[in-house]
């Protein structure tokens, strides 16, 4: 900045501020708008519920995870069933985590091993209503 050496000088850059930080003023409030706006729980949830399903890998991820917690699930109840007993729950909970660990580890043979199978079996029934 150059020195100022005249009241008319001191008076123009006084003038140039006071612009400056009127319009710098009305930026920043609009700015502190914009942010409030974003930081809106229901704003914060339509985002991120936005980015989940325009994720090309999500529907993918979703029958993963679906696929896997059943699967753990459905082993607890068939090794468990209805029982009070601490150390049976414990050991349910343990095969559930473990079938769970390893569908989701395993998800594509899963499936493939299931369409060839569902197959086989339609193929069966087409040629015995021939």
């Amino acid at each position: 900045m150059k020195k100022i050496t005249t009241t008319t000088e001191l008076r123009e850059t006084i003038l140039l501020l006071e612009v400056r930080q009127e319009i710098e003023g009305v930026l920043l409030k609009e700015q502190f708008r914009i942010t409030y706006e974003s930081l809106k729980p229901i704003n914060l949830i339509k985002k991120t519920l936005n980015e989940l399903t325009s994720s090309p890998d999500f529907k993918g991820d979703l029958l993963k995870a679906t696929l896997s917690l059943s699967a753990g699930y459905l082993s607890k109840k068939l090794v468990v069933g209805a029982t009070d007993n601490p150390i049976k729950k414990l050991l349910g909970s343990l095969i559930q985590m473990g079938v769970t660990s390893i569908v989701s580890k395993n998800t594509d043979g899963i499936k493939s091993v299931a369409m060839n199978l569902i197959s086989h079996f339609l193929s069966k029934k087409d040629t015995s209503v021939k």
